[in-house]
């Protein structure tokens, strides 16, 4: 009889434990700062709106007010120890010193994943070799001017995009210019553009190696990120890149938003 209730005992503790585990916040590092965008209100809205989304822990790391800052987070070689995902918000499209670059690609080469997010897929672009571009999955040098267009979903089906409308108006955004895209990517929509007369892939996904990495060129305006279809694609991305979403598009359970 003793036995079985130590058996019992044991395997109840071991639940709680497990599920104690499971609550435990997804630790998320937001670097933003640069130029030409509002930093200050994009930080507070994604981070508000992803918090009401998920189960997630914030720390964010701001500072620069142009695209030449070289933030100093990426000064120490493990700027990114100790978080689940890293959520790229930046604008330092001069910053072209391989070295530097390379410390911003190197955790992510390593394993730990990225949500890329609107400028920072224009940081460090005229930097030589394609260290950067790899995180990526893409290379896009310049956008078209900011005006309203619609976005075409091209994987319904796909847990990032499950229940999201085919098409969507996105306003007053930039339509960024791809110019090449690697084999790794698995495009999720579209853009026309107006100016080349082509599409180009806005919402993507990729792999490099092990790691995961979700991106997106949308995002200009603080007006976009406060869309409930912007604050859902970007949470998606988060859960996605580090494995905790549902096939049906959902949190995995433990990863709900906790609390009221």
């Amino acid at each position: 009889m003793k036995k079985i209730l130590f058996v019992l005992l044991f395997a109840a503790s071991t639940s709680l434990f497990a599920a104690a585990d499971a609550l435990k916040p997804i630790k998320a590092l937001m670097i933003t700062g640069g130029g030409f965008h509002d930093y200050e209100l994009q930080k507070k809205t994604l981070s508000d709106g992803i918090s009401a989304r998920m189960n997630i822990e914030w720390t964010i790391l701001h500072e620069g007010t142009t695209r030449e800052h070289k933030h100093s987070a990426y000064a120490n070689p493990d700027w990114a120890k100790g978080y689940d995902v890293i959520v790229h918000n930046e604008c330092f499209g001069t910053v072209a010193e391989p070295d530097f670059v390379a410390r911003v690609a190197a955790p992510h080469k390593a394993g730990i994943p990225a949500v890329i997010l609107h400028a920072t897929v224009h940081s460090y672009r005229f930097v030589e070799g394609d260290a950067w571009r790899e995180i990526l999955g893409i290379k896009s040098m310049s956008h078209e001017a900011a005006r309203d267009f619609l976005v075409k979903s091209l994987k319904t089906n796909h847990p990032v995009m499950r229940g999201f409308p085919d098409e969507w108006a996105d306003s007053k955004d930039e339509l960024y210019k791809v110019e090449k895209t690697w084999e790794s990517v698995t495009p999720l929509a579209k853009a026309f553009g107006t100016e080349t007369q082509k599409d180009h892939v806005v919402i993507w996904l990729n792999t490099v190696g092990k790691t995961r990495v979700f991106a997106t060129t949308l995002g200009h305006s603080d007006a976009t990120m406060k869309t409930d279809v912007y604050l859902d694609l970007v949470t998606r991305g988060i859960l996605w890149s580090v494995g905790k979403l549902g096939d049906d598009g959902k949190p995995l359970p433990g990863y709900e938003r906790q609390g009221k």
